[in-house]
């Protein structure tokens, strides 16, 4: 078990081990599992970085996210300069079909939207956009439609999940004809969004909804 204040320490040393925020300043609060981020970055791959740096900590249930993206002037650019690459970078990118994206920018934030056939064509959209100079934030709309009608087979998860390092019994799955839902408990943030990840992998799929609670006991220090 952890106290609030180990927690923190781990946050704090998690994001500091990574190449991308050796020199950030970034301030961690931690209280019965929700951590809290605040500071300053000057890039948006930055900011992902310290939030997925959070999520794997062993004990985090929840994140607020205040880390804020702060250019130097040198790097300012307008909304049409940000469009036109963040419009680049899709075409570039050889597994994400470009044309199938609409793409909008307001005061550096990037909304995608559209459809794909595939989530890993979403993520890798997504991906490709955050680490352009000029992007504050990336808002991910795409909707997955898939373009096979196989129908979608609960043992295939289950088998891809007990295949899997984050396995364990109280994941359970559901499928309700191109959903798949999970449910139940994980130990981590981090085997909850892997075991997301497994399950929209699955052939037929066009939505999942992740209802997996993050269970973890704490040793309640009530000084933070």
């Amino acid at each position: 078990m952890k106290t609030n204040a180990e927690l923190q320490e781990d946050v704090q040393k998690a994001i500091q081990w990574e190449p991308l925020l050796h020199a950030a300043e970034i301030g961690v609060i931690a209280k019965d599992g929700i951590v809290s981020l605040t500071g300053f970055v000057d890039s948006y791959a930055k900011k992902m970085e310290a939030e997925n740096a959070a999520k794997k900590v062993i004990g985090v249930k929840a994140l607020v996210e205040n880390i804020e993206v702060k250019f130097p002037s040198s790097w300012s650019k307008t909304d049409a300069e940000v469009a036109k690459e963040v419009l680049n970078a899709l075409k570039f990118n050889y597994s994400i079909p470009d044309d199938s994206i609409k793409v909008k920018v307001e005061d550096g934030r990037v909304t995608l939207e559209g459809e794909l056939p595939w989530n890993y064509q979403k993520e890798e959209a997504a991906s490709a956009v955050k680490y352009l100079t000029g992007v504050k934030g990336v808002i991910n709309n795409i909707q997955i439609k898939s373009e096979t009608d196989d129908a979608i087979q609960k043992k295939d998860i289950e088998d891809a999940l007990r295949r899997s390092t984050i396995y364990d019994n109280g994941i359970k799955v559901s499928v309700s004809g191109t959903t798949v839902t999970l449910t139940g408990t994980a130990n981590s943030w981090y085997q909850k969004e892997e075991a997301g990840r497994i399950a929209w992998k699955t052939p037929g799929i066009w939505h999942v909804e992740n209802e997996l609670e993050v269970d973890y006991d704490y040793d309640y220090d009530y000084s933070l």
